[in-house]
């Protein structure tokens, strides 16, 4: 990966992420292996589970809002994993004719 650019900041739309607008080029190859490309200008964008992903500058400034510097720590996941998901009991009997 090329020098990174400035801090990291908060943003939100429906999910909080952290991002840093690029100041140059850069390309890299996710965990998952997947290529990503970035000019000066777009954003590279990190999740919660440390995932990242370049985004376009046009796309990125119409959808997310800027909310404050990230803190170093960021994130703090301090809850255990999610088992697997389990179907309620239904709460009613089935209707009848």
């Amino acid at each position: 990966m090329s020098k990174l650019p400035a801090e990291w900041n908060i943003y939100r739309t429906r999910f909080l992420v952290k991002a840093r607008q690029l100041m140059q080029p850069i390309s890299f190859i996710d965990v998952l292996g997947r290529e990503h490309h970035g000019q000066a200008g777009d954003y590279l964008v990190e999740w919660s589970d440390g995932s990242r992903r370049v985004a376009p500058r046009r796309i990125f400034e119409d959808v997310y809002m800027p909310m404050e510097p990230a803190a170093p720590d960021w994130p703090v996941c301090d809850r255990e994993p999610l088992g697997p998901l389990r179907r309620r009991p239904a709460s009613r009997a089935p209707a009848t004719a």
